[in-house]
């Protein structure tokens, strides 16, 4: 089987880099570059100076201190315990979670007494966690921490 022809503007050379472009003169390499073992020289050590203002007379200078704002964590709570460094007592803690009444329990009460559940069948989101809000607390100082409002 026979090779490909070569790609259109390239020459048959094998390896190495490519020709140089004509469109650009060629430049000289830095001083000490081919040294002992194809190695560049290293680069002299410069003197770091800092920048000088003229600044006009009878006028102060004065210096802007910039600070980077304090970013937050913002903690989602949801059914199972998180955890957290509590703000009141500054404790790590994993929050400990009981359920409460909330919205979507008494919407779901009125949604099947309208439906003519009303006999009693009316009273079961009172009895599933699954239709309570969850309430997080620190375990520590019993402080409430986070809410999860299921509507």
């Amino acid at each position: 089987m026979a090779a490909p022809p070569p790609y259109p503007g390239t020459t048959d050379q094998k390896g190495g880099p490519p020709p140089p472009n004509p469109a650009y003169p060629q430049q000289p390499g830095p001083a000490g570059y081919g040294a002992q073992y194809g190695q560049p020289a290293p680069y002299p050590a410069q003197q770091y100076q800092p920048a000088q203002y003229n600044t006009p007379y009878g006028q102060n200078t004065s210096t802007v201190v910039v600070t980077q704002p304090a970013y937050t964590v913002v903690q989602h709570f949801r059914e199972s315990p998180v955890r957290i460094k509590c703000q009141f007592c500054q404790a790590d803690v994993v929050t400990s979670t009981y359920y409460e009444t909330g919205t979507l329990t008494w919407v779901a009460c009125f949604v099947i007494a309208i439906v003519g559940c009303w006999l009693g069948c009316c009273l079961i989101p009172f009895c599933m966690d699954a239709c309570k809000d969850v309430v997080h607390q620190c375990p520590n100082c019993h402080q409430q921490v986070g809410r999860y409002n299921r509507m």
